[in-house]
């Protein structure tokens, strides 16, 4: 189970799988799981019910999106992959620093990683991101004010701008929708990307968290440039075009180990 989500670690697995390939037959994910199909359709019937997938013929296939994921979604998507990432990232926070996290599924995984550190100062318009952050004492979080977004669990619009540049913090962590292969960060609303540039105006360091997905992924609200930040977390190397436009004295790129130790 993850946040509200009721789901077993196959269908999570099942659910990546179908994202990543845009298809696959119940007989296959039989196979791959060594289980029989009856088992398979069982899981993807409930993933479909959450709309998560969506059946065709002989198997199963990621759901039309007139726009972003779905969070619910996004929330079981490359699961391991955004774990490893917080975990490095972890290690680059220190008890008693002031923190800024901006909406989206990574920065919840990463505050996640971070509730065994101490006297952190927290501020977001992410709930997920303060609910978890509220499990420690020694924290203190502060949230923005103003419309929720159900799905989401955010706060976006003018006054989470403001909340954002009243603060001086020492880390900004965000994510984004996508990167364009001219480095250029994405996402879906003019409020994200006004939300993660206040965020981004006003910290000492700032940390990008993405996995190898979001490069060349179709979003279409620009907003920034991956030149701009102080460092990113990723699964994977980056892809060559993207690492060639960062300057290491600038841009730190810090890749996340697989379990052998080998990115």
């Amino acid at each position: 189970m993850l946040g509200s989500i009721d789901i077993t670690k196959r269908q999570a697995e099942i659910a990546d799988l179908v994202h990543t390939s845009g298809f696959a037959s119940v007989e296959d994910l039989a196979e791959r799981f060594e289980v029989t199909t009856q088992t398979i359709r069982r899981d993807v019937n409930g993933l479909c019910e959450l709309g998560i997938l969506r059946r065709t013929h002989g198997g199963v296939e990621p759901p039309a999106q007139p726009a972003n994921i779905h969070y619910s979604t996004r929330q079981i998507l490359n699961l391991p992959e955004k774990r490893k990432i917080a975990d490095l990232l972890a290690q680059d926070i220190y008890s008693g620093q002031s923190l800024a996290f901006s909406i989206g599924t990574t920065p919840e995984i990463v505050m996640q990683a971070l509730v065994q550190h101490e006297n952190l100062s927290i501020f977001t318009n992410n709930l997920n991101v303060a609910f978890t952050a509220s499990s420690n004492p020694t924290f203190q979080v502060t949230i923005a004010g103003g419309r929720l977004r159900h799905g989401d669990r955010d706060i976006l619009g003018s006054g989470t701008q403001d909340f954002f540049a009243r603060y001086k913090v020492d880390v900004g962590i965000f994510g984004v929708a996508g990167v364009d292969e001219d480095g250029t960060l994405l996402d879906f609303h003019e409020d994200e990307v006004a939300a993660r540039q206040s965020i981004l105006a006003n910290c000492r360091q700032s940390f990008l968290v993405l996995d190898r997905t979001k490069f060349g992924r179709s979003a279409h609200v620009r907003g920034g440039h991956i030149t701009e930040v102080s460092a990113v977390f990723s699964d994977q190397p980056l892809p060559a075009g993207i690492a060639r436009l960062l300057n290491p004295g600038e841009t730190r790129v810090k890749v996340a180990q697989t379990a052998a130790g080998e990115p």
